[in-house]
């Protein structure tokens, strides 16, 4: 009998131990669109949160960027996704979490380390709940070829002026295109051009917040007159710039042939792995000399909780690591262009990256004008904006009719909340 019981007591000793090796033994699985940072994943930020928090594993999955909201909504109705869920920002996170498909991160371990302005992307319109963690954002700015500028003689602009000075001795020189810009693509001209330089004349999160609430119209000053200066810009783009592609844009600067860029700080890496002069970086020059200036640091990916992960207490501890300044220096390093938004700075070691974040010290950050809630019906704000911005660049449109047709669209189906 002594034998049977020492022999059920081991037994269930073996199974008891069994179990909570399993139980210990989670696997969180990572949605994502970000298939081109599969690397940084598994050779950095996996082996740094596994090393920390033994029992938990983490799986990156991405799909293509152009399958991934498809992927995800069915994925997520059938009750098949992932645990950890990458979220693009604004609406289309917005949409999930109101589905409850994303749980809500208010009052997750971290979320304090991200202003409003950081969250904005990823809460609700009142600011009131959030439901994804920022990982990164873009900053918009110019990038230039310090090659050129020094052999002009050019010191890098800080106001419109100065701005335009250096591309008229640009232009004189005639060695290069001052402007590496095209409006085929559209996109190019609103994102690099209009959202570059607009918020130094809306004055940021005010006027955009001030145009959400109907407190503005985009018939207003504030948000003509960058339309009159994009418009000006066109005496200053290459040959032919109206059948200039977004690449052929990164190739004319790349290879030399253009002086200075309108960029998204997604171009870093591109850019430092092909060009063979020396680059810079200056932020959209101030409309007159000691104004505060502003950046449009715009929310670029989030990452956020499956309502229906069978793994919640484990996938908020991953969350909380992401949202640690041990994870912002590890993928903001890796990938170069793409800026932590955690509060706590990330000394970056390319210096053109540096250099673009170092501009957060001094400027006012902002996010692009159209991306929430103002997209949200037909005609979209967005796309209308690409198309406003190519026509007014090619002269096609003036500023004034560029902003009417904006207000039109926007109020035939928009109205702000009283």
């Amino acid at each position: 009998m002594t034998r049977i019981i020492k022999g059920m007591l081991f037994a269930s000793t073996v199974l008891a131990s069994a179990g909570m090796a399993h139980a210990a033994d989670v696997t969180l699985t990572i949605e994502s669109w970000r298939n081109d940072d599969l690397a940084i994943w598994q050779e950095k930020l996996i082996p740094a949160f596994e090393a920390k928090n033994p029992g938990i594993k983490l799986n990156f999955s991405p799909t293509a960027p152009t399958e991934y909201n498809a992927s995800l909504n069915a994925k997520l109705d059938a009750g098949s996704a992932g645990d950890i869920i990458t979220c693009r920002p604004f609406d289309a996170a917005l949409e999930l979490f109101n589905k409850k498909q994303l749980a809500d991160l208010t009052s997750l371990s971290g979320m304090a380390n991200f202003s409003p302005v950081a969250k904005a992307a990823w809460s609700t319109d009142d600011g009131a709940k959030t439901f994804c963690v920022p990982m990164a954002s873009v900053i918009h700015g110019f990038i230039y070829n310090k090659d050129a500028f020094d052999k002009l003689g050019i010191s890098v602009p800080k106001t419109v002026d100065q701005f335009h000075a250096a591309l008229d001795k640009i232009k004189a020189d005639g060695t290069y295109i001052p402007l590496a810009m095209g409006t085929k693509d559209l996109w190019e001209a609103a994102t690099m051009g209009y959202q570059n330089i607009g918020p130094n004349y809306w004055k940021g999160e005010e006027g955009r917040k001030a145009l959400i609430e109907g407190k503005q119209k985009l018939t207003d000053p504030e948000w003509v007159k960058p339309y009159e200066e994009l418009a000006k810009w066109k005496p200053y783009l290459g040959d032919g710039f109206e059948a200039q592609t977004y690449s052929d844009s990164q190739n004319l600067f790349t290879l030399g042939r253009a002086a200075i860029y309108p960029a998204g700080s997604w171009e870093i890496a591109l850019f430092t792995s092909q060009a063979q002069f020396k680059m810079g970086a200056f932020p959209p020059p101030v409309l007159k000399a000691g104004e505060t200036g502003y950046i449009s640091d715009h929310p670029d990916i989030g990452v956020g909780l499956n309502a229906k992960s069978a793994h919640q207490e484990e996938a908020k501890k991953f969350l909380a690591w992401v949202a640690s300044p041990e994870f912002a220096d590890i993928y903001a390093n890796a990938l170069p262009g793409f800026f932590s938004l955690n509060s706590t700075p990330v000394k970056m070691a390319d210096p053109l990256a540096q250099e673009f974040v170092s501009w957060r010290d001094s400027f006012k950050p902002t996010v692009r004008s159209t991306y929430q809630i103002l997209s949200r019906g037909k005609p979209n704000l967005e796309n209308e904006t690409w198309v406003e911005s190519a026509n007014v660049i090619n002269g096609t449109d003036t500023p004034k009719v560029a902003g009417e047709k904006l207000q039109k669209g926007l109020d035939s189906w928009y109205k702000p909340a009283k």
